[in-house]
């Protein structure tokens, strides 16, 4: 996959935890079946990408490399490329569940070679549209430590998205015209979503209480890795 830069405009605001390598030398990676196994290569250092340091971060129900979907393959890929990229754990475990939707989903292997590419310009591209990372403020005010470790927090421009950072559970946080909707969804290996629950809350009130409440849900569903 080849991404054009200009698709998408870098923003002005970043955080600690944004993604930020400052004069990064370039590099490139290719992805490519062997005997039907995928194999992903930095060319830049000459190294095999394995999956062995991201699973110490976020371990997937499928613990291997794979592309060109949204499943939990492609999840622990999206996580080694930014862990490799960036060598940041916290903007891994962070924005992985965004890069695999917008970016490791579309990678496929075409072209005379069979195989697809991605640079660290396409990487850096694709955040854009990322925002900032908080806690979970139910005051409005001051950010408070009311998720669990193994959750954060994803704000974006049309939506709110809570992910889990062991497995594949997130909460999204939909506002309406009259009433909030919240949704406590699994990915896994599917190519959609599966609700595992789902609440509405008046527009008028906070709805921090029930994202909570389904942040419980999903850890009393699968307990958190300790």
């Amino acid at each position: 996959m080849k991404t054009d830069p200009t698709d998408y405009p870098r923003t002005d605001v970043q955080t600690a935890s944004d993604p930020s390598p400052m004069n990064k030398a370039p590099v490139e990676y290719v992805g490519m079946r062997v005997d039907g196994r995928p194999v992903i290569l930095n060319l830049t250092e000459h190294e095999r990408l394995v999956p062995d340091r991201s699973l110490d971060l976020i371990r997937q129900s499928r613990p291997r490399f794979e592309w060109g979907d949204t499943g939990s393959g492609s999840a622990q890929l999206a996580c080694g490329l930014l862990l490799d990229y960036y060598d940041d754990e916290a903007v891994a475990s962070q924005h992985y569940i965004q890069f695999r939707d917008d970016v490791v989903s579309q990678l496929e292997c075409s072209g005379p070679a069979n195989c697809w590419h991605l640079t660290g310009d396409d990487i850096e591209a694709a955040f854009a549209g990322v925002n900032k990372h908080e806690a979970l403020t139910p005051d409005g005010g001051t950010p408070t430590p009311s998720l669990p470790v193994n959750w954060s927090a994803v704000n974006r421009s049309e939506r709110t998205v809570f992910q889990r950072r062991d497995i594949d559970h997130y909460v999204v946080l939909g506002e309406g015209t009259e009433e909030w909707l919240l949704l406590l969804c699994a990915q896994g290996d599917r190519a959609y979503p599966v609700p595992l629950d789902i609440r509405t809350v008046p527009i008028e009130e906070d709805p921090a209480p029930a994202v909570q409440e389904l942040v419980v849900e999903s850890n009393d569903l699968v307990e958190p890795e300790a």
